[in-house]
């Protein structure tokens, strides 16, 4: 067994393992958890990329690859959110009495901790739109739901992506004409409440199906191969219905391109090949059901509920990231369990899922010293330094420590939670 085979990642830290955890082979055992890291670090690399690295705008290879990071790695995050709740409150099978209240009390306490955390890095004056607040937000959204099976959670999760994007919508509307103000938006520089739930660059009302979709996920029996298979080709389903069914709406309803192009939501002018600006456009309306190049929703017309751009905010948007949330999940766990060479090479990968928060502010610190500003836009070779750099302390670290420091001082306060009888 490994020194990670333990280890839960992120918030989740200090929880339980699963149900008859030490009972079970080796190697599921530990891909089922080491799999959940790995995913989990893929994901800080994709936030790193659409914070330090190059400008997708600028097309080729690089603007591409980079372009798959954007909007995708924060949805894999909030999906693995999800995952972290079922950890903590018990994977399998709830817990009851007055362990189910501990873990329910160490969600809350980790849910404020990230909120603090989150509005002080955001006041900081970072650049980075900083997610941590609505992480916690979103922990404290969903944590009713953690003692239902994973069938009610996937039908929730699902009811949510179709309901709730189009409730964002109108809010954001009256958002517009009638700004509110004092309780809701403060601090200023946060937006408060009103940011968290509805305006910001990850509101709650829009965010949190992923995170049913993960607490679902999780309930589930993740070493069983039918599973991961039926997983898998859900999550491939999702993909083409999410992202192949934005294109084919922009295409086949009338005036959709022109109405969206006219919004002045387009940022790269007219190329483009009508496929995203794979050919080289990419900033045009027509790149709008995968690309964010196109530019980010105003809520001016409806036909931009037809888009599934990653910050769009759409049903389909939700639907396609989803999806891409799921086929990472399951082929990190696949491979993890498969392939002994693979899941060697990827330890320094899966040490940094395993320390995300500390990966996570580990970069905004980066950030504040090296004085970026223009996110993304930096050369290629910041966005591997700073992978290298947290890769490296994330792997040295894990040799010594269970735990990444952020998620150890986060495990010490959660301890007043064991006081609960």
């Amino acid at each position: 067994m490994t020194q990670n085979a333990d280890r839960t990642t992120l918030t989740e830290q200090a929880a339980d393992p699963a149900p008859g955890w030490a009972e079970q082979p080796a190697r599921p055992s530990t891909g089922r958890l080491i799999g959940v890291d790995l995913a989990r670090g893929l994901a800080v690399f994709g936030m790193y990329a659409a914070h330090v690295g190059p400008d997708p705008a600028q097309g080729g290879f690089v603007g591409h690859v980079m372009e798959l990071a954007h909007g995708r790695a924060s949805a894999l995050f909030a999906f693995l959110a999800g995952f972290s709740i079922m950890l903590i409150t018990g994977r399998r099978t709830p817990k009851t009495g007055r362990a189910g209240r501990q873990a329910v009390a160490k969600v809350v306490i980790r849910a404020a901790i990230l909120l603090v955390l989150g509005t002080l890095l955001t006041m900081s004056g970072t650049p980075v739109e900083v997610i941590l607040a609505f992480y916690g937000l979103y922990f404290l959204l969903v944590l009713p739901l953690y003692r239902l099976r994973a069938l009610p959670l996937a039908v929730i999760a699902g009811a949510s992506a179709l309901v709730l994007p189009q409730l964002l919508y109108v809010v954001q509307r009256l958002l517009a004409d009638h700004e509110p103000g004092g309780l809701w938006t403060w601090p200023a520089e946060t937006g408060g409440v009103v940011s968290l739930l509805f305006s910001g660059s990850y509101p709650a009302l829009t965010w949190i199906p992923f995170v049913i979709a993960g607490m679902a996920v999780a309930r589930l029996d993740l070493a069983a191969t039918v599973v991961r298979t039926r997983l898998a080709l859900t999550g491939a389903a999702l993909t083409v219905l999410g992202y192949g069914g934005s294109w084919l709406a922009l295409h086949l309803v009338p005036g959709a391109l022109t109405r969206l192009a006219e919004s002045g939501w387009g940022k790269g002018g007219s190329g483009g090949d009508g496929f995203g600006g794979f050919g080289g456009g990419g900033g045009s309306a027509a790149s709008a059901w995968w690309s964010d190049t196109w530019g980010y929703p105003t809520g001016d017309t409806p036909y931009g509920l037809l888009v599934a751009s990653p910050h769009s905010e759409t049903t389909l948007s939700v639907v396609g990231n989803t999806g891409v949330a799921l086929l990472v999940l399951i082929g990190c766990l696949a491979a993890v369990d498969a392939f002994a060479r693979f899941h060697r090479f990827v330890k320094p990968v899966i040490a940094v899922g395993s320390m995300s928060l500390t990966a996570y502010v580990f970069h905004i610190a980066g950030i504040h010293v090296l004085g970026i500003e223009e996110l993304p836009g930096s050369p290629l070779h910041v966005l591997l330094g700073f992978i290298v750099a947290v890769t490296v302390f994330a792997a040295l670290w894990s040799r010594f420590f269970r735990r990444g420091p952020l998620e150890w001082l986060l495990g010490k306060a959660t301890k007043p939670a064991e006081l609960i009888r």
